[in-house]
């Protein structure tokens, strides 16, 4: 797994010419340029590359040549392609098919690059909702947070929810998440870890959504 960030380059993914400890350049292979010969030699296994904040950086160009040879019809030998940076003069390299590319990305940040549509072609898209089911209830009962307590935050965010998702200028990519009320461990006191996620957490992202008007802000963060 890696996250991908704006300095991000085809020559830190796939290959690219590194400083030494010598002073010399020397050719390197990137992480997945590595993923690659590990899952050629090993055939019977699956291998999968988790990108995080896929979009943050430029995927095209992190990609590269990739983008053709990451195709479900390319993924053997037959399609093989010189790499903008080649080992050797008759090196050609493919994808197998036992390599499995999975990315997250952000769609609401409107900060990032927007996906080039030759890339998103190559992929299936899944969207991820807030999850304030039972397994998280069970999560936080088992932390020390009664059903009461836990009833309480999935009405009131439900509700902030379906304010967020009606708002022409938000959408439901700005739907606020269930991680941000999933501890990691016990809670001693409930009132005071709630009241802390609200002022630190929930508040001031609202007050980024609605900036033009508080009004709306005091009105929806009473849980």
């Amino acid at each position: 797994s890696l996250q991908f960030h704006s300095n991000m380059s085809y020559e830190d993914f796939v290959r690219g010419w590194r400083p030494m400890g010598d002073g010399k350049l020397s050719l390197v292979d990137g992480p997945f340029l590595e993923l690659v010969k590990k899952a050629t030699a090993n055939p019977g296994d699956d291998f999968a590359l988790v990108i995080e904040e896929l979009n943050r950086g430029n995927p095209a160009q992190i990609f590269g040549e990739l983008l053709t040879l990451i195709e479900a019809n390319k993924r053997t030998d037959e399609s093989a392609l010189r790499l903008t940076y080649p080992s050797s003069q008759d090196e050609l390299v493919f994808v197998p098919e036992n390599i499995y590319v999975i990315g997250t990305m952000n769609m609401a940040d409107k900060s990032l690059a927007l996906m080039d549509f030759a890339f998103r072609r190559r992929f299936g898209f899944v969207t991820l909702e807030p999850q304030f089911n039972e397994a998280w209830s069970t999560w936080l009962s088992d932390l020390g947070l009664d059903r009461k307590v836990t009833s309480r935050i999935k009405a009131a965010v439900d509700q902030l929810n379906e304010a967020i998702s009606n708002d022409p200028n938000l959408g439901p990519s700005y739907a606020i998440g269930h991680s941000f009320f999933t501890p990691n461990e016990r809670v001693q006191n409930p009132n005071l870890w709630l009241n802390a996620v609200v002022d630190s957490e929930i508040e001031p992202a609202l007050r980024e959504y609605w900036f033009d008007d508080p009004a709306s802000v005091l009105s929806l963060i009473h849980i």
